[in-house]
């Protein structure tokens, strides 16, 4: 691997920072923010756990926790907790047999912890 190439790991972990600095940014600015991180997966599951996504009062948000409709769930949510201040664990899964229906190799689950960012 020359100088150039990163490695698959410190690249995610590259953006995994560059999500914390813009949601660290969002809030010294004053902003409300959320922070959403998925805390568990099992079957089919578009990102791994870990992967985090920042959510300010505005709607904006930076990240993924899904790729799909999940993060329209999450961003939804988050706004929500910015304002209630209380955290929230949640739950969204798709039997085998439902994937199949749509097309998806399987099914699968993923837990998603949304918190809000203190300052």
């Amino acid at each position: 691997m020359t100088d150039t190439e990163q490695h698959p790991a410190s690249s995610a972990f590259a953006r995994q920072e560059d999500i914390l600095a813009t949601a660290a940014a969002w809030a010294d600015a004053g902003d409300g923010v959320a922070l959403a991180t998925v805390v568990k997966t099992w079957g089919s599951s578009p990102r791994p756990v870990g992967s985090l996504l920042a959510v300010n009062a505005d709607g904006r948000f930076t990240g993924s926790v899904s790729g799909g409709c999940i993060e329209g769930a999450v961003v939804t949510e988050a706004q929500d907790i910015i304002e209630s201040g209380k955290s929230k664990l949640m739950e969204f899964g798709v039997s085998d047999a439902m994937a199949w229906e749509v097309g998806l190799a399987c099914g699968g689950e993923v837990k998603v912890l949304v918190e809000k960012l203190e300052p």
